[in-house]
């Protein structure tokens, strides 16, 4: 018998393509330049205990936060593999306050990328997994080159979304609403090959919480409890969970997607208004959780249909199986109030 076809991640978008005889190709464009700029990324992760990309870049992004060097590195790759293809009217990155414009010599299409180039940087000195996560928006305004309208749009517009995860394995996954397809990167050829068909949320899914317990006193009392029932200490007879929390978005996120269960970022005292971005971490994961099964919420409504107001707005993050989400936001209901 023969082997099955080897179908790498060019190929498999080109096939998707296919399906739509109205396509422009420009989508396909800009997840193939995507998958290039992941693999440039990738070459620097796996060499940083052995060159002097480590550490930081001695600068402060837009959120505060002070810039790795790997984290401007992503950045730069990403933004050069982008520019030129004609392909996109503008981007967002979380390393740049303002929309990043076209350079005025190279031609602008229809679409929108708005990017965290590389999450999870505070892990890089100790090779914890990191991740980028991307989404892609079609362009809404009048204007020739983008705007920042283009960008504000709810994540239920998003025409794909996915991430990259720089872990044991390099794995690309991505959704442009007709499922969610992982890839893995095979470093002997240089290749993105599928590896994950058709991903589902796990029904019935494992029985994984994963939360930053350290802010535990932070919470409102309706996530304490909701806490503690997973923990089997609450009033419910639900059965225990298991604990699983990497620190890392985008591997806690992976997880949860392939295993099941439920991820959370609740707000807190420290961060009422909660601590991950919108545009360009929980709304492209919403994306590929809902697209695969399952549930994304702010604790209150479906993060898909919170219209932004600004390009680093932040907000709480529930993510997994429909069944634990839907638990967890009837707890938030009863005591949403944040400890005084």
């Amino acid at each position: 018998m023969a082997d099955a076809a080897v179908v790498t991640i060019d190929r498999h978008i080109i096939e998707q393509e296919r399906k739509y005889p109205e396509a422009t190709g420009r989508l396909s464009n800009i997840l193939v330049d995507l998958a290039l700029a992941a693999k440039l990324i990738h070459r620097e992760v796996a060499m940083a205990g052995l060159v002097d990309i480590l550490g930081s870049a001695g600068t402060v992004n837009v959120q505060g936060e002070t810039v790795q060097k790997l984290d401007q590195f992503a950045q730069d790759v990403i933004y050069n593999a982008m520019d030129h293809g004609g392909n996109l009217c503008c981007m967002v990155s979380e390393e740049e306050e303002d929309v990043i414009p076209i350079p005025e010599q190279f031609p602008v299409g229809d679409y929108v990328l708005l990017v965290d180039p590389l999450d999870g940087s505070s892990n890089i000195d100790v090779n914890i997994s990191i991740g980028t996560i991307f989404s892609i928006q079609h362009k809404v305004s009048a204007g020739v080159r983008g705007s920042v309208a283009d960008c504000l749009q709810p994540g239920i517009r998003q025409v794909a979304a996915g991430y990259v995860l720089y872990g044991s394995s390099t794995m690309m996954v991505y959704t442009s609403g007709a499922g969610v397809y992982g890839f893995t990167l095979d470093p002997s050829i240089g290749e993105f090959l599928l590896s994950h068909p058709n991903i589902r949320i796990p029904d019935p899914p494992q029985r994984y919480y994963s939360v930053n317990e350290a802010y535990y006193q932070r919470w409102s009392r309706g996530q304490q409890e909701m806490v503690k029932c997973l923990k089997g200490l609450g009033e419910t007879d639900l059965p225990p969970f298991r604990s699983r929390y990497i620190g890392s978005l985008v591997a806690d996120f992976h997880r949860t997607l392939m295993k099941g269960g439920i991820f959370m970022y609740p707000r807190d005292t420290a961060s009422p208004e909660g601590k991950l971005r919108l545009l360009y971490e929980a709304s492209p994961l919403a994306k590929v959780c809902v697209e695969a099964g399952g549930r994304a919420s702010d604790g209150e409504q479906n993060i898909l249909e919170i219209v932004p107001s600004g390009l680093h707005q932040r907000t709480p993050l529930y993510l997994g199986s429909s069944e634990f989400v839907d638990m967890a936001e009837e707890f938030l209901r009863k005591a949403p109030a944040l400890p005084s």
